[in-house]
């Protein structure tokens, strides 16, 4: 950084050294934007407060997407895996996905040695007390020390440090984890500048002693035997199996004993410490036990790193009373002897409701104010990093001045995230699942570099050689599948006998392998032998499979595709008055004007509105 002066004037001031912070500051500094990023510990920087883990459902898919858009997450996990798996091999590609285990150390090193060597940007402490606003434009901030930075744009990605505070059972401080400083200032400085906040809650299992763990008692669970990598500029590869996560389970003397102690939560106790919402996807063991009627829930055993002898309980989170939480883990097979090293506990935050931002993720109120990531109402290290990439990226377009970067519900999954926060918004801590994903056949975990990569080469973000591999992929996939059309076989005993005994019925005429491929029990490698020119390239051979195999529905839903653009081309006009549509519903004025749809296809995605709304929106707009 020597070509750096240590002035106080900046192109982007990214708030938050976490998953979202650093893609942020990543993105603007490698877009040419002088970036600072300041944080509250430097040396928790990428830090994975809860589960040791990238990937998993949908997820994986979303750290792909920042791979091929040129974002940090991938590679770095692809550094510091020590155990990785494909999730989902026996179901459809649709819901297949990649997780690893990471770690959390190195990761979190790793972080900051590339932050710390990147051009344009410049990582340092600062606790942000106070924004700095005139005439709705943000201008800069102003730390805990009475520093003030001057900025053309300011992201927040504060994570669960805006007014958090911990809980363990009754015992309550401010932290916004454990260990960590709250920030308490910035939340008052967004109210004052006309920004809504809501309070959620999350919490964390305790972390337990290696030594004190009898595995015998657990199922192994071992990394993948087949190469494996999430980035596409890493190579895939098999790891050794000297860090498995290991599978075991509650009791009913687990459940006995939180139900002992549930007077005693914060969450359902007879003094009632926490009123905000937590996941509905990652629940406490508390809310297990009360609203699922089961005798006992999975539990993952999961190491932290190579370093530490510090493992994860997956499926533990927990609010109870540190005695509780002694007695409970030592309630569950293979952990009778185990000793807590860190105790679990809930953590509650500020957030800000997402249906204040544009698809950007720009501010409606404030010009030139992003936020990213956890503030925004969701969860997970992959939803964070992804929202954190869109908003560094759109930082640096919006000080170029040019057109803001909006990726489709058709597109991605990050497209999916961030229409489903400004749309419908959020009631609950947010998670990404494959069902939010109307178009998942199209969003998959082996197309990302075919969807995006056009936009990570546009925005100087991916290398030009990569970009041109991926067009050559794209064309040979089609001239691969357009080929197999033409090789006809026909039949004999031997195609017959192989396809017999894979489940499907003989071929009684001359048939094009692309027709044999049509039939779900028949893989290209059965049928191989019979090709002229064979597949050997295996990234290619995956395309033209999902593509001959799911062509039908892939072509119905890019149909669908099509009807839903032609909406999002119907503009609503920014000064339309919703209170002067003939028979609009009450309900329809007040969420229109609230969220300020930007075409006929968002409006069509608000909660609450109605076919006939629509009806009579795109009639007054006609007629105007």
């Amino acid at each position: 950084m020597s070509n750096y002066k240590d002035d106080l004037k900046y192109d982007v001031i990214v708030v938050g050294g976490g998953h979202a912070g650093i893609e942020a500051a990543y993105a603007a500094a490698k877009m040419g934007m002088k970036t600072l990023l300041l944080t509250i510990n430097l040396d928790n920087v990428g830090w994975a407060p809860c589960n040791p883990a990238i990937g998993g459902p949908a997820k994986g898919v979303v750290t792909r997407e920042i791979d091929v858009l040129g974002g940090l997450q991938a590679k770095v996990t692809d550094n510091n895996m020590i155990n990785i798996r494909m999730l989902n091999t026996k179901k459809g590609p649709a819901v297949r996905a990649l997780r690893a285990q990471i770690d959390k150390y190195d990761y979190s090193q790793t972080m900051k040695e590339i932050l710390h060597s990147t051009p344009n940007l410049l990582l340092r402490y600062g606790l942000v007390k106070e924004l700095i606003v005139e005439k709705g434009k943000i201008k800069g901030i102003i730390t805990e020390l009475g520093v003030k930075y001057e900025a053309k744009v300011v992201i927040l990605t504060t994570g669960t440090f805006l007014r958090g505070r911990i809980f363990v059972g009754r015992s309550v401080f401010e932290s916004g984890r454990m260990g960590d400083f709250p920030a308490n200032g910035l939340s008052k400085s967004l109210v004052k500048n006309g920004i809504k906040l809501g309070r959620f809650k999350t919490g964390t299992p305790a972390r337990i002693l290696k030594d004190s763990i009898d595995f015998s008692k657990m199922e192994r669970q071992d990394t993948s035997d087949e190469p494996l990598s999430f980035s596409y500029f890493s190579e895939p590869k098999v790891l050794d199996k000297e860090y498995p996560c290991w599978l075991t389970r509650t009791t009913k003397e687990t459940h006995n004993i939180i139900k002992k102690y549930l007077m005693f939560s914060p969450l359902y106790g007879d003094v009632k410490l926490i009123e905000s919402v937590g996941p509905r996807y990652c629940p406490s063991i508390e809310d297990k036990v009360v609203k699922f009627n089961k005798d006992s829930h999975q539990l993952f055993i999961e190491p932290e790193g190579r370093k530490t002898k510090e493992y994860y309980i997956n499926g533990l989170s927990t609010s109870l009373p540190y005695e509780a939480q002694i007695q409970m883990v030592r309630s569950v097979p293979g952990l009778e002897n185990a000793i807590i090293v860190r105790p679990a506990y809930a953590v509650e935050y500020d957030f800000a409701y997402p249906d204040q931002l544009q698809h950007s993720l720009e501010s409606k109120i404030i010009e030139g104010l992003f936020f990213a990531g956890q503030i925004n109402g969701t969860s997970g290290y992959e939803e964070a990093a992804g929202q954190g990439l869109i908003a560094g990226i759109n930082a640096a377009l919006k000080i170029r001045g040019e057109e803001p970067f909006i990726l489709s519900r058709a597109e991605s999954y990050m497209g999916v995230l961030i229409d489903d926060l400004i749309i419908k918004g959020t009631n609950e801590p947010y998670r990404l699942l494959t069902s939010r994903a109307e178009y998942r056949l199209l969003l998959r975990h082996d197309n990302a570099h075919l969807r995006l990569t056009k936009y990570g080469y546009k925005y100087g973000l991916i290398p030009k050689e990569f970009y041109e591999k991926v067009i050559i992929l794209e064309k040979k996939t089609y001239e691969e599948v357009e080929r197999l059309k033409k090789v006809k076989i026909k039949p004999n005993n031997k195609i017959n006998e192989i396809i017999v005994n894979k489940g499907t019925t003989p071929i009684k005429n001359g048939m094009s392998l692309y027709d044999l491929l049509k039939r779900p029990q028949i893989l290209y490698k059965d049928i191989k032998e019979f090709d002229t020119k064979p597949i050997v390239d295996s990234e290619l051979l995956e395309q033209v499979e999902i593509s001959i195999k799911y062509g039908g529905y892939i072509k119905r839903m890019m149909e669908d595709v099509e009807r839903m653009q032609r909406l999002e081309k119907e503009k609503i006009p920014k000064n339309i008055d919703y209170s002067k549509v003939p028979n609009l519903a009450f309900e329809a004025v007040e969420k229109l004007s609230k969220i300020k749809p930007k075409s006929i296809g968002q409006a069509m995605r608000i909660p609450g509105i109605t076919p006939a709304d629509i009806m009579n929106l795109t009639m007054y707009l006609k007629t105007k």
